[in-house]
């Protein structure tokens, strides 16, 4: 059933400003009233950076653009709605809203409800792709009320009756990257065949009374063992310095679009038998390290935590920060360097399932022994869904790089106010081409040493596809130097 309580109103093609008119899907499930859990790791983990972030962490927010007349029959409104209110019931994240607690806030699961979904009309079928990408980011613009309000908004783009798109936004709260693709993909199969097989094995409730138990807490106190173990020895912080009056707005992200970075990672990580994100969270590691002066490479990757087969689909927020710490030789080579940085790597992927206020205290621990606190501000997040195995094949010559290469760009990609971080990589793909994306507090990392640094580390890359690298102690870090720090 679908529920009406506006008129419509058409959405001028691009305009997706104009107000939509809205329907509602409602959601049952056979589970009783309302229960209440403490929150997950990864959701007080993404809390507390919400927080910290606030008001500016819609940042945080996921939004994704889902075609429909891509294939198969049209689909109206009715469907489209229906298929969103089963959405709803089939994963309690989306049925979860936070309570106050005392201290960090609790979750509450709801076992009925409505969805509030906002049906745009596009004048052209044409029109509507644009629509849909504007009306996405529409959805995701503005942070979310979390404990008044749903932890998904949902938008449809219509022509002539039929269901084209349907766009959504989804808090970080209630799931991290993967568990929105998971989503996508059930929708698809509710909309298009009215199952998405059979009923999930767990939620974000029956994950955190697991990680409340005793043996959930012997497996974080391990993680925090790495990082109290180097926490004692690495620099405060990577980029240390003011070397520029801040931008406005602030945080800066420029991207590097190259399909030369994707050959050249996937060619170094078959030569060394590791994975391609491996060898991208190395580079950027190592470059960074270089820029700040340091002699220890230091970041701090999102791991999605999904190790195991009963948590691979399960929609919640379980990625946390894990930490990757490289010691430097300045006279070897980068490809000298990769076996020590895969199994930096993966002692990373065992470091980031902790509980965060036990992270909390033994930083405030830390900080007070060495009299400052140990901030790196460095972060890294491969956002694909799987590290997937490197292409194989024959290795790209050095002439294919650099023609493919010189078709790589570098451009500008948007800014923020505020971010509690100083370096902040993203890596995604698109077609045969990774897209890198550094944001940065221009305070500290200007504009012009974003775009040098992400050249860097597509050279850096190619140079060690092709066998023509330079030391470890030859690099700066930045293809130009940053400015001298500001007096």
């Amino acid at each position: 059933m679908v529920e009406r309580d506006a008129a419509r109103t058409p959405v001028a093609a691009g305009d997706p400003t104009a107000a939509p008119h809205e329907v509602r899907a409602p959601f049952a499930v056979a589970a009783g009233g309302p229960v209440e859990a403490p929150l997950t790791w990864g959701q007080r983990a993404i809390w507390q950076a919400i927080r910290r972030t606030a008001p500016s962490d819609h940042y945080f927010n996921m939004a994704r653009v889902l075609p429909i007349a891509d294939r198969g029959g049209p689909v109206d409104v009715a469907q489209a709605s229906a298929a969103l209110g089963r959405l709803m019931e089939r994963h309690d994240a989306l049925r979860t809203r936070l309570v106050t607690g005392d201290g960090e806030p609790r979750q509450i699961r709801h076992a009925a409800g409505s969805l509030p979904v906002q049906v745009f009309e596009a004048a052209l079928i044409e029109d509507a792709d644009t629509v849909a990408a504007a009306v996405a980011e529409r959805l995701g613009a503005t942070r979310f009320d979390y404990f008044g309000a749903w932890p998904i908004r949902a938008g449809l783009i219509v022509q002539g009756g039929r269901v084209r798109y349907v766009a959504l936004a989804l808090c970080h709260v209630a799931t991290d990257g993967h568990g929105v693709e998971v989503l996508v993909r059930d929708l698809r199969l509710l909309i298009r065949r009215g199952s998405a097989g059979g009923p999930t094995s767990a939620g974000p409730l029956d994950l955190a009374h697991e990680q409340s138990s005793a043996t959930g807490l012997r497996r974080g106190e391990s993680a925090l063992a790495h990082w109290e173990t180097h926490y004692r020895r690495i620099a405060p912080t990577v980029f240390a310095d003011v070397v520029a009056e801040p931008a406005a707005p602030r945080f800066r992200t420029v991207r590097l679009v190259s399909a030369a970075l994707a050959r050249a990672t996937d060619a170094v990580a078959l030569r060394h038998r590791i994975s391609p994100s491996a060898v991208l969270l190395a580079g950027a590691a190592v470059l960074a390290a270089r820029a700040g002066g340091r002699d220890t490479a230091v970041m701090l990757p999102i791991v999605a935590n999904r190790f195991r087969a009963d948590s691979r689909d399960l929609v919640t927020t379980l990625s946390q920060e894990g930490l990757f710490v490289l010691d430097l030789d300045p006279a070897a080579y980068f490809s000298d360097l990769l076996p020590a940085a895969w199994q930096a790597s993966l002692r990373a992927y065992r470091s980031a399932g902790y509980d965060p206020d036990r992270w909390n205290e033994l930083m405030r621990r830390i900080a007070a022994e060495r009299g400052t606190p140990i901030r790196p501000f460095c972060c890294f997040n491969d956002m694909r869904l799987v590290d997937r195995p490197p292409t194989a094949g024959p290795a790209p010559t050095t002439a294919e790089l650099d023609a493919a290469r010189s078709h790589s760009r570098v451009e500008p990609a948007g800014g923020h106010e505020f971010i509690a971080c100083r370096y902040c990589m993203h890596v995604v793909s698109e077609g045969d081409a990774l897209v890198v994306s550094v944001t940065g507090d221009t305070a500290y990392l200007p504009v012009h040493a974003l775009e040098a640094h992400l050249v860097a580390l597509e050279d850096l890359l190619i140079r060690a596809a092709s066998g023509r690298e330079v030391p470890i102690g030859a690099l700066t870090g930045f293809a130009e130097r940053v400015a001298e720090p500001v007096a």
